[in-house]
């Protein structure tokens, strides 16, 4: 059962959001398996993995994976990246089809081959660029559209509070933004005043993203920032009951169990049995914390290729 709140917290556009804490979209991690598992324990908004447009113009099967989602997914939003204002527009409008409730374009993604071509947090060196997709974007849809930023290239160009205003000014109905640079990339310390001086300065919801990785970091966070949600990205990847109010070691022995067996079901369902199986093994370890074993015995945990046998271990090793 899906923990809402019946309490909406705000909106995007018109789509009500039902809490406060939001899963990150992640490459290789924010898979409808594990959107499905954070959305039931209490994340209000489940984001695809991030779609290159190329891929979609291109009907690359690799996308095909990523824009699955279930009905008590929702609200769920399609993330996109290019430098390419056309090819974006063309990208999203396909997308639409498949129903997604929001369209989001990634403008934070700090990783080489992405932002070094111009897309993801490369784009926040061309704010006409910005201006342009969002103009095309929200006169074009039907659905919401929203970005996901960090706070410029590097600390020379923190331009945050240009590229906002364009976002809002332009039709954008939602901002999430990482408090750290291109350049930071995920070091040094987040820049929670930087993100509360966006939420201070616009009008449509901010939601903030960066160093959250305990309850008492998002209760600073929120009383710092005001803004209407936090996103939660590698902190909730074994741990998804951050979404339910608990720290990782306040989680009972029997809802660890449980939760790793719904979402290793989801995952054989999703994926099929054997691909299924094998990608659970990065969950796994991140479940279990496995670093304190001897090799050997996290080998063998790691290693078991069969359903039965797997979960016959997880007993022992619960218990």
């Amino acid at each position: 059962m899906i923990q809402q709140s019946n309490i909406v917290h705000f909106y995007i556009g018109s789509i009500p959001i039902d809490g406060e804490l939001v899963l990150a979209p992640m490459q290789g991690f924010s898979d409808s398996p594990f959107r499905l598992i954070c959305r039931k324990l209490g994340s209000a908004i489940s984001y695809s993995e991030f779609i290159n447009a190329i891929d979609v113009l291109q009907d690359n099967p690799n996308i095909r994976k990523k824009i699955i989602f279930q009905e008590q997914e929702r609200p769920i939003v399609f993330q996109l990246f290019d430098n390419d204002p056309d090819r974006i527009l063309k990208a999203a409008l396909r997308l639409q089809a498949f129903e997604p409730d929001i369209i989001d374009v990634n403008l934070g993604c700090s990783v080489r081959r992405v932002s070094g071509r111009g897309a993801g947090a490369g784009l926040l060196l061309e704010p006409r660029k910005v201006e342009d997709i969002f103009q095309r974007l929200s006169s074009s849809l039907s659905v919401p559209v929203s970005a996901k930023i960090r706070l410029g290239w590097d600390e020379s160009t923190r331009n945050y509070m240009q590229i906002a205003r364009i976002i809002q000014e332009n039709g954008g109905k939602l901002i999430a933004v990482h408090g750290r640079t291109r350049q930071q990339a995920y070091t040094g310390k987040a820049d929670w005043q930087a993100i509360a001086e966006i939420k201070k300065n616009i009008s449509i919801p901010v939601i903030a993203n960066g160093d959250v990785r305990t309850q008492d970091d998002i209760k600073v966070l929120k009383t710092q920032t005001n803004c209407d949600a936090i996103m939660i990205g590698r902190a909730a990847i074994g741990n998804p009951w951050i979404f339910a109010g608990l720290d990782r070691d306040k989680v009972p022995k029997k809802q660890v169990q449980k939760t790793i067996q719904d979402h290793y079901d989801h995952m054989l369902v999703f994926y099929g049995r054997e691909k299924g199986h094998l990608l659970f093994r990065k969950h796994l370890k991140r479940y279990l914390n496995l670093s304190f074993l001897p090799r050997e015995r996290r080998n063998e945990l790691l290693t078991i290729d069969t359903p039965e046998g797997l979960f016959q271990q997880l007993n022992e090793f619960l218990s």
